[in-house]
């Protein structure tokens, strides 16, 4: 952990379910909702809102059984550390890294996507100033410690919940003729080919798109073990995604009616192409700053998962010792200091590689998250033994992910990602073997 703790706080968190849903709410609402939805849209056309249930059912399955773990016997390094009880010390070890550099590569264009929307009102100033600044205040936040960043998730989370419903309220006064501006009639699908207008294809291969909208669950397991009833981290997933599957699909919903489905772009975000029509110059430029806020939230929760997991795999061996939080200490430097270089090299990477080369290393990092989910999945099977409902949702679940990965496949600009994202797997394979090797035996699994 970043920060110290005592023997207590060890033994009792002090986190509210609905607190846990709440930082649930801030960790997941970012960029791959406001920009990534264009791009299922895009794909899907109208179809897209099949895609976002999917997905919301999907993580839905995924985050029960990861609650599951974690009211059963709550663990600092939560997917991880199930990882290692289930099949051995080399899956918590692939599991952590796997985990650890995706979630640095999604830093990266985190930090990329919220400099351009900065860089909208202010032109002249160089991409990388704002990454800069952006990056520091990201780590000002983990450096002040776990309650700083439980109460500024909090904070966004209500903006960004409310920046959506502004949306939808908006978009309604509107498809009610109440604001002046529109061009277009409302756009209403009447058969099944308008609202498949690309076929099972097209739901298939923008899927991916609708599940990198609910990641974040992987933060939500690692801030379980503060709760003060681990077992009530089920009824936090519920809510959380409860909420978000119904804003998501009422707000994509209300976008689509507005336009017709070819001003989509996969540059803009969908609410301000839906609303670019009216005269809501100030509107636009306050949807804006959410994107920002957005942005910006989900890259402090992911500074926050891998500094903390960093730590974490220290203590269990599978990072070098110096990352280990020595007793007495609130920071760990070691780890801080890794995160920020990671922090740098992903801002070069985004500023020097060419743009689709660069795409596709993030498409494979987003790829990476979805085989921890399946990681969390085999571990909960493992672990728990299910039976009935428990074992239908882990292999609907297990379905559905793979259903989102092998869509990439079929979509020639994310095929690529899909094959970065295997080679990711292999080099993080060999890492592994030498590990092991260097181990001088292969650990047995935990019995369950």
């Amino acid at each position: 952990m970043i920060m110290s703790q005592t023997k207590k706080d060890q033994q009792k968190g002090n986190l509210a379910w609905w607190q846990l849903s709440l930082i649930g709410i801030g960790c997941t609402i970012g960029t791959g909702f406001f920009l990534g939805s264009s791009i299922a849209i895009v794909k899907s056309g109208f179809s897209v809102l099949l895609s976002f249930l999917i997905g919301a059912i999907g993580t839905y399955f995924v985050f029960e059984q990861l609650a599951k773990l974690s009211a059963k016997q709550p663990e600092k390094g939560s997917f991880c550390a199930y990882a290692r009880k289930a099949f051995g010390r080399w899956a918590g070890f692939s599991n952590g890294w796997v985990y650890w550099s995706s979630e640095m590569l999604i830093t990266g264009s985190q930090l990329t996507a919220i400099s351009l929307f900065t860089k909208h009102w202010f032109p002249q100033v160089p991409l990388w100033v704002f990454a800069s600044i952006y990056a520091v205040l990201g780590l000002l936040i983990i450096f002040t410690g776990l309650s700083v960043f439980e109460k500024t998730e909090n904070v966004l989370a209500v903006i960004k919940t409310a920046a959506i419903f502004m949306f939808i309220v908006i978009a309604i006064l509107a498809l009610c003729g109440i604001l002046s501006g529109g061009k277009h009639d409302v756009q209403v699908p009447n058969k099944t080919s308008e609202f498949f207008p690309y076929g099972a294809m097209g739901l298939w291969t923008g899927l991916i798109y609708a599940f990198y909208a609910f990641g974040g669950i992987e933060v939500m397991g690692l801030m379980a073990v503060h709760l003060k009833k681990p077992e009530e981290a089920s009824k936090s997933g519920k809510l959380m995604l409860a909420t978000l599957a119904i804003i998501y699909i009422i707000s994509i919903g209300l976008a689509l009616l507005l336009v017709p489905l070819d001003m989509f772009t996969e540059q803009d975000s969908p609410f301000i192409t839906s609303l670019k029509g009216y005269n809501l110059k100030i509107i636009l430029d306050i949807f804006n700053g959410i994107f920002i806020i957005a942005g910006f939230s989900t890259l402090v929760a992911s500074l926050f998962a891998v500094t903390t997991l960093l730590c974490t795999m220290a203590d269990d061996g599978d990072a070098p010792k110096c990352f280990t939080l020595k007793e007495g200490k609130k920071i760990c430097w070691p780890a801080l200091g890794l995160t920020f270089a990671g922090l740098v090299l992903s801002i070069i990477l985004s500023l020097v590689l060419p743009k689709n080369i660069y795409e596709h290393m993030t498409t494979a990092a987003g790829l990476m998250l979805l085989y921890t989910w399946l990681f969390i999945l085999f571990s909960s099977k493992k672990l728990t033994d299910p039976e009935g409902m428990g074992k239908t949702q882990i292999y609907l679940a297990m379905i559905l992910i793979a259903a989102a990965v092998s869509g990439t496949l079929f979509e020639k600009s994310s095929r690529p990602g899909f094959f970065v994202s295997i080679g990711f797997l292999v080099i993080i394979a060999i890492v592994t073997m030498i590990y092991q090797k260097k181990q001088g035996h292969k650990d047995r699994p935990a019995s369950s």
